[in-house]
């Protein structure tokens, strides 16, 4: 069994850790993803609602995963500072393959959102996992291997609707049932393979106020500009999330589409985003530098967020997704600057917050987007406009492309950036 720390260069980490960390990640996002093509249907079911009303039921399911991740993402940060990355990933690793077990058998609505409650705190561990990330990693490679775990929430979105979308037709128990199969099966092979990253003489007592919710914010915001990267973050989650809150609801009275071509154009979108981040963040940063990756992602995300919300036809919906996906390169790379801007005993706090914003994000969005959707996909409002809110999350796009402009406008050159070590930082 697998239980020593990793000692020595972190560039040389065994690749079957970063596997197992990209398996992590990919589970956590399936379980976020396997429901979004088969919702309407299971909340009509479940309820008898028309998929009018089911629409913003299901943004409220949503956010209650996100208000649980929002609130225990700095808790497992936190935890794996002090005690390590390995034992704090395996329990919520373990937690989650059980709630899918029971989503899968849920009887009602409340049930299921009990379930994705729970859920949402187990699935929190991606926090953990981007901490162990930013262990084994140089300065150097630390972008491309945040793009690795970019790549496996692209495949969890790519996957999840797949088996959404499919499996639905053998039952809606079928793909939480394959999950949790998933998330047992990747806890034994961690337990074998996966050493702990954060050795003993670099971890740290708690600090119980980083628990709280966006406490840590407060003191990484003052550190150079790294406050402007945050906001510029925290604003592509928020327009990120348009397209699980509402692409299922926009696909099928857009276009008609049912469950099955619902998780096709899914699985298409994390695909792609899968294979830009694997294959071009790395590269991208290494011929062109981050600061200019970062601002041609942005530019890419603007465009390709308003052309998703103008198209009439449902091929042509298809090449409007290139620019969004391709802009995807912008997250991971500055996911990484800002990894490589904190020490290393902050690493599990930095990428609490992060994830906390993320899931704040996530619990206001569903319910911004459908409302926006109940409106103007209304046939009978003379402003019929069923892309309105993907026209709201290129505005908000446009936003966070301003603050990533005026963050890296105020940095020197990025090849002598030093590592961020301010008085709350030091050892």
């Amino acid at each position: 069994m697998q239980n020593e720390s990793i000692t020595g260069d972190p560039g040389k980490v065994k690749k079957s850790s970063l596997l197992f960390i990209f398996i992590t990640v990919l589970i956590d996002l399936m379980g976020i993803a396997i429901i979004i093509p088969v919702i309407p249907i299971l909340i009509e079911e479940l309820t008898g609602q028309a998929i009018n009303d089911a629409g913003f039921t299901g943004g409220i399911l949503y956010s209650a995963f996100a208000v649980m991740q929002f609130l225990f993402a700095p808790l497992l940060g936190e935890l794996s500072d002090r005690f390590g990355r390995r034992p704090v990933l395996f329990i919520a690793l373990g937690g989650l393959g059980l709630d899918y077990i029971f989503q899968a058998f849920a009887p009602t609505l409340l049930w299921l959102f009990v379930g994705r409650i729970l859920a949402g705190v187990c699935g929190a561990s991606h926090t953990v996992a981007m901490a162990y990330v930013a262990d084994v990693s140089t300065p150097e490679n630390r972008a491309k291997n945040f793009g690795m775990i970019g790549a496996a929430f692209g495949m969890g979105f790519f996957l999840g609707p797949m088996l959404g979308g499919w499996c639905a037709e053998f039952g809606y128990q079928v793909p939480f049932l394959v999950a949790a199969g998933m998330a047992l099966l990747n806890l034994l092979f961690g337990i074998f393979i996966l050493p702990e990253s954060l050795p003993k003489e670099k971890r740290r007592k708690m600090n119980w106020k980083n628990v709280i919710p966006g406490v840590s914010l407060a003191s990484l915001a003052k550190y150079k500009t790294l406050g402007l990267l945050i906001a510029a973050f925290a604003l592509v989650g928020l327009a990120g999330q348009v397209m699980p809150s509402v692409w299922t609801f926009y696909t099928m009275e857009a276009f008609g589409w049912g469950p099955k071509w619902v998780g096709i154009s899914l699985g298409f979108i994390g695909l792609m985003v899968g294979l830009v981040q694997a294959m071009v963040t790395g590269w991208s940063v290494k011929k062109f530098g981050q600061k200019k990756v970062i601002m041609f992602g942005f530019i890419l995300w603007t465009i390709g967020m308003f052309a998703i919300a103008q198209v009439g036809n449902q091929y042509i919906l298809f090449i409007a997704m290139i620019p969004y996906i391709v802009g995807g390169i912008a997250q991971p790379t500055m996911q990484g600057f800002m990894s490589n801007s904190v020490g290393d005993s902050e690493q599990g706090n930095l990428q609490g917050a992060l994830t906390s914003l993320m899931s704040l994000a996530a619990v206001f969005a569903p319910l911004i987007y459908t409302s926006i959707f109940q409106t103007y996909a209304d046939r009978e409002n003379p402003n019929y406009f069923p892309g309105a809110p993907f026209v709201a999350g290129g505005i908000i796009l446009v936003a966070a492309t301003m603050f990533a402009f005026f963050a890296i406008r105020s940095m020197g050159d990025e090849k002598s950036e030093p590592v961020i070590d301010g008085p709350e930082l030091a050892e």
